[in-house]
């Protein structure tokens, strides 16, 4: 018997991950290099997964949301 796969409900860990810079700069509609930059800079929330920099949306989320309240606040 297979195994059926089903897609990840949305606010499940595995529909939050983005894995891979690709996946980051798609989510950013950003291009792979300037993304790439900006997480070895520290400026996107990232961690690896081996030698895979991944990422969470609702971490990149809260962490631009802050940046914007930051500038709102100035």
């Amino acid at each position: 018997m297979t195994e059926k796969k089903t897609i990840p409900e949305r606010g499940s860990t595995t529909a939050d991950l983005l894995y891979g810079v690709p996946a980051i700069a798609r989510y950013l509609d950003m291009r792979e290099p300037q993304t790439r930059h900006l997480c070895e800079r520290g400026d996107i929330p990232t961690f690896r997964m081996g030698r895979i920099i991944c990422s969470a949306r609702s971490t990149i989320d809260a962490h631009l949301a802050e940046g914007q309240a930051r500038a709102l606040a100035q």
